[in-house]
């Protein structure tokens, strides 16, 4: 293989791909189904053209088999007069036209056939227009529908599907700490509230066991006797203020400091 056939086997290959790259389905569809109505138009011009083509032959060829009667009838009027020349003139000329009507005549008959072939033919070229129009439609929308599909698989594989998942477990795993932390919340509160109700009712049962056992002891006092208090020596009175006083200052001052802090 010579040098120039490789180089322009490589220069042809080279423009088929580009050209193959460049072809937009839509616009060519388009353009294909113009080239049709284009073609179509330029035939029926050409069956508009044989057709009168036809119709003048056809005229032609009526007025040639008319003038050839009429010289017939001329001949057969010159042999009634006797006039045998004038009547061979007239055969002549009747001659004359009827064989031009014979060569009209063949004419017009092909051009007949070709007028039902060019019918034909237009006719089957309008029902494949009619058909590619259809198609062109079909695959117009395939093509769109097809580059649709690609656009989406293109925007899909452009995501970051990792980190927007990520994204979404690390804002369930929150939600379910503020779940559990609001739950966790409502539990301290009630068992609170709860736990202090409980006390004040436990409180209530023991200090009646209490009453109940001090009156036993006592000989038989009522339950609900409040216990008669023993009065303190002068010296431990005097004592037991002393050291509440002192108490006293101490928690003054412990409140101050908190306050200061």
């Amino acid at each position: 293989m010579g040098l120039f056939d490789r180089i322009s086997r490589v220069f042809r290959a080279n423009l088929n791909d580009i050209v193959s790259k460049a072809e937009d389905p839509e616009k060519v569809l388009e353009q294909a189904v113009i080239d049709m109505q284009e073609n179509l138009v330029q035939l029926r011009q050409a069956v508009a053209r044989t057709i009168a083509e036809q119709k003048r032959t056809e005229k032609q060829y009526s007025q040639n088999n008319d003038e050839a009667n009429k010289w017939q009838q001329r001949a057969q009027l010159a042999l009634q007069k006797g006039d045998e020349n004038l009547a061979r003139e007239a055969l002549v000329r009747k001659k004359n036209y009827g064989e031009t009507a014979q060569t009209l005549k063949l004419q017009l008959d092909n051009q007949s056939k070709q007028v039902d072939t060019l019918k034909k033919q237009l006719i089957a070229l309008e029902s494949k227009i009619a058909e590619a129009k259809t198609k062109k439609n079909m695959l117009k929308a395939r093509a769109q529908a097809a580059q649709a599909n690609r656009q989406l698989q293109e925007a899909v594989g452009n995501m970051s599907t990792n980190s927007a998942m990520a994204a979404f477990e690390r804002m369930e795993d929150k939600v379910v700490s503020l779940e559990a932390e609001s739950q966790a919340a409502y539990e301290l509160g009630g068992s609170g509230l709860e736990d202090q109700f409980a006390q004040l009712e436990s409180g209530d049962g023991v200090d009646n066991e209490l009453m109940a056992l001090k009156a036993e002891m006592s000989g038989g006092a009522l339950p609900g006797a409040a216990p008669t208090q023993q009065a303190l020596p002068e010296g431990q009175e005097t004592q037991s203020q002393s050291q509440g006083s002192v108490v006293d200052s101490e928690l003054e001052e412990l409140r101050n400091q908190l306050r200061k802090s």
